[in-house]
């Protein structure tokens, strides 16, 4: 049986949901990014030098999940880690050239 009035149009809205997130992580991969991987970059595009706590908190993820993705953007060299002058404990994460210019890319892209 077919679905009416709120029903059908919620099952409309999660197809339509679900081509977008598949056509963007596409996208994303062209460029040698995962998803989720570019709203990091995009928060530091926004704004350099952020903690990972700091980015945590921005994206509504824990810190350890933002680290591990922050390490995977960094083999790839996309970002790179520099330590604080005043607290050996605490990094900033910063874009690359190699990542600025991916973040240029795909906006272009998307």
């Amino acid at each position: 049986m077919a679905k009416t009035g709120k029903g059908a149009v919620s099952a409309r809205l999660q197809s339509v949901a679900r081509l977008a997130r598949t056509d963007l992580a596409a996208r994303l991969l062209e460029h040698g990014f995962y998803a989720g991987q570019d709203q990091i970059m995009l928060a530091l595009s926004a704004e350099e030098g952020l903690t990972p706590t700091q980015l945590a908190a921005r994206l509504g993820v824990k810190p350890p999940t933002i680290t591990k993705t922050i390490n995977r953007l960094q083999a790839q060299g996309f970002l790179c880690k520099t330590g604080s002058e005043t607290d050996a404990r605490i990094a900033h994460i910063r874009l690359t050239d190699t990542g600025s210019e991916a973040i240029k890319a795909i906006e272009k892209s998307v």
